[in-house]
């Protein structure tokens, strides 16, 4: 059985895996590169999540991209609950609809209501978690990974919007480079060229092949990376807006203020008093 490890590093890696965790409060969030899946058999959490509570209630699929800050602030029931985490670049080289991807890499926690086929996940899970743990080929798991995964597209999206990916193997890594470089740097001034240089691209092929997989600019996602950070410690701290502000890269209240307001459609002091 696991738990967060509050001294675990700031984007160390995961991997591919499938654990049996406990639930518990976390006092800091987790962040990693790995898509995350969470099934739960009996009980639920609650996500701090881009500034918003969401709650997986049990046997429901529930996906989201761990590079986004997610934190555990209550939950029900004491059952240990199936925690699977897979490479982005596994999980983008498996080209499932571009729509389900889009909502993955903004940050939406997708949740499919699986109750109806519940004896088939959890036996899916139970070999997962056997086969991984065991240290065994991961082909057959990478396989009904990726069956899962379409089903549960298929089911959560509309109709007609089965268009895939168009991003190709070769530079799936690089999109993974560019957006663990955003999230590790954010805070300090970064520009187009900085990403490029540190990937060694071109800045305008690298923005090209980022706005293919995420469907936003590089410097978009930069603002959106530092909005995430100040909407957690305007909830979470007492620090003043201004301090916040430079702490998550602006150089300036003005442009912190601007930015904030079109992401929440409110100010930071708006959004403060809202969740105190």
């Amino acid at each position: 059985m696991y738990k967060f490890d509050e001294r675990r590093g700031e984007f160390k890696p995961y991997g591919l895996t499938c654990e049996l965790w406990l639930p518990d409060l976390m006092r800091k969030p987790d962040r990693h590169n790995e898509i995350e899946l969470n099934y739960f058999t009996s009980g639920s959490i609650t996500y701090l999540f881009q500034g918003k509570k969401i709650i997986i209630p049990e046997k429901s699929f529930s996906l989201f991209w761990g590079l986004v800050p997610h934190q555990i602030v209550d939950y029900s029931g004491s059952q240990p609950y199936y925690v699977c985490t897979i490479p982005l670049t596994q999980f983008l080289g498996w080209k499932l609809p571009a729509i389900f991807i889009d909502r993955i890499l903004k940050g939406e926690v997708v949740i499919e209501d699986s109750e109806p086929h519940s004896a088939y996940d959890e036996f899916l899970l139970r070999n997962w978690l056997h086969d991984l743990s065991e240290d065994k080929d991961s082909e057959a798991t990478l396989y009904e990974m990726h069956a899962r995964l379409l089903r549960m597209a298929a089911k959560v999206l509309p109709l007609k919007k089965s268009e895939r990916l168009k991003i190709y193997s070769g530079e799936i890594s690089k999109v993974e480079q560019i957006a663990l470089y955003i999230a590790q740097n954010y805070m300090f001034p970064l520009k187009i060229s900085d990403v490029g240089r540190e990937v060694e691209l071109h800045p305008d092929y690298a923005n090209v092949l980022f706005k293919k997989a995420f469907d936003t600019t590089i410097n978009d996602y930069i603002i959106q990376e530092r909005i995430l950070h100040a909407q957690r410690k305007l909830i979470t701290s007492d620090k003043k807006i201004a301090d916040i502000a430079f702490e998550c890269g602006f150089n300036s209240i003005n442009r912190f203020n601007a930015a904030f307001r079109k992401i929440n459609k409110c100010t930071p002091r708006e959004f403060k008093k809202k969740y105190h």
